[in-house]
């Protein structure tokens, strides 16, 4: 009987030893299949974090010397939007703008946009926008102030280095997360997981690609300087009160035009006439040396006859006696 016992104690003993093992077994097994993803968020979030600081310039976590002692990082670069309107009256706009063309091109610009209009065929004004790099912005618009009359200016710059060193930030964490899904569709073997990861990889490169036409964007304004120009000629009524007043070759040469002008008119009324007067002096001569001949000769007016003296004359005669050569009547 002792030696059943303490058989059966023994066959308890170990029976409760396995079960305790198994268990423990168990929940390390759970432990560890649940620790798994937040150590694979948390390498990937490392990873991001890393990227960013990266691409915004600042130095990683083993970058520090040997020593212990960490790199000073370098300051950011300066990014700033510059632009100009300028409004200059000249003589010659079309040399104006050929000269504006000339001087971006000088500078290693270029012309983005360029217009011309004639108003009342007098005048031209021109319209140009000049796109000059940064480094050459001053000196081009001091040199296209100076091309005639400065009637107004306008300069602005806009930093815009907080903004730029943002996108940059961002296309490296996104860049990163477009890394990460790719990486899981590789590893995915149901369909729907492979439906589900093209369509957030879908999403996020549109994001990715949009961030970098901003960029692309912020580049070109930030490295090229927009400078509008508007050229414009003066007007002949401005010209005319500009002068002091008309002197004596002033007078002459106005003179002269008159003259010239009188003689050109009375030689154009005299063309304008002589067609008539060559058809009037054809018609003329026809009627005078051809109808006129042959027309009947009118018979000549003979003079009438002496009106008879009437009885009442012979009487005034006798009445009123003739005057007496150098006197006067009685």
């Amino acid at each position: 009987m002792r030696a059943r016992r303490a058989f059966a104690v023994l066959l308890l003993t170990a029976s409760l030893g396995l079960a305790g093992c198994a268990g423990g077994s168990d929940s390390g097994d759970g432990a560890q299949s649940a620790a798994k993803p937040a150590a694979r968020d948390a390498e990937g979030a490392a990873g991001s974090r890393q990227a960013a600081d990266e691409a915004a310039g600042a130095p990683a976590e083993d970058g520090a010397d040997r020593d212990g002692a960490a790199k000073p990082s370098a300051p950011p670069s300066t990014h700033v939007i510059r632009t100009a309107t300028l409004e200059v009256e000249v003589e010659d706009a079309t040399k104006a703008l050929a000269a504006a063309r000339r001087a971006a091109g000088n500078a290693g610009g270029h012309v983005e946009n360029e217009s011309t209009e004639r108003i009342d065929d007098t005048h031209v004004t021109s319209n140009v926008v000049l796109r000059v790099p940064q480094e050459r912005y001053e000196s081009v618009l001091a040199e296209l102030a100076g091309a005639g009359k400065l009637l107004s200016r306008t300069a602005d710059a806009k930093d815009v280095t907080g903004q730029v060193v943002d996108v940059e930030s961002r296309i490296a964490t996104q860049r990163a997360s477009v890394a990460r899904v790719r990486e899981l569709m590789d590893r995915a073997t149901r369909l729907s997981d492979v439906v589900t990861l093209e369509a957030e990889l879908s999403t996020r490169q549109a994001d990715l690609e949009s961030l970098l036409a901003q960029q692309a964007t912020l580049k070109d304004r930030t490295s090229l300087a927009t400078i509008t120009l508007t050229l414009s000629e003066t007007t002949p009524e401005e010209s005319a009160q500009e002068d002091d007043g008309p002197g004596f070759l002033d007078a002459l040469g106005g003179g002269w035009d008159a003259l010239v002008a009188t003689l050109h008119w009375i030689a154009v009324a005299v063309g304008a006439v002589a067609p008539f007067a060559a058809l009037g002096a054809v018609l003329y001569a026809v009627w005078r040396w051809l109808v006129r001949p042959r027309l009947p000769e009118r018979p000549a007016r003979t003079p009438a006859p002496p009106a008879a003296p009437t009885a009442a004359a012979p009487a005034a005669a006798r009445t009123t006696p003739p005057a007496a050569p150098g006197g006067t009547r009685d």
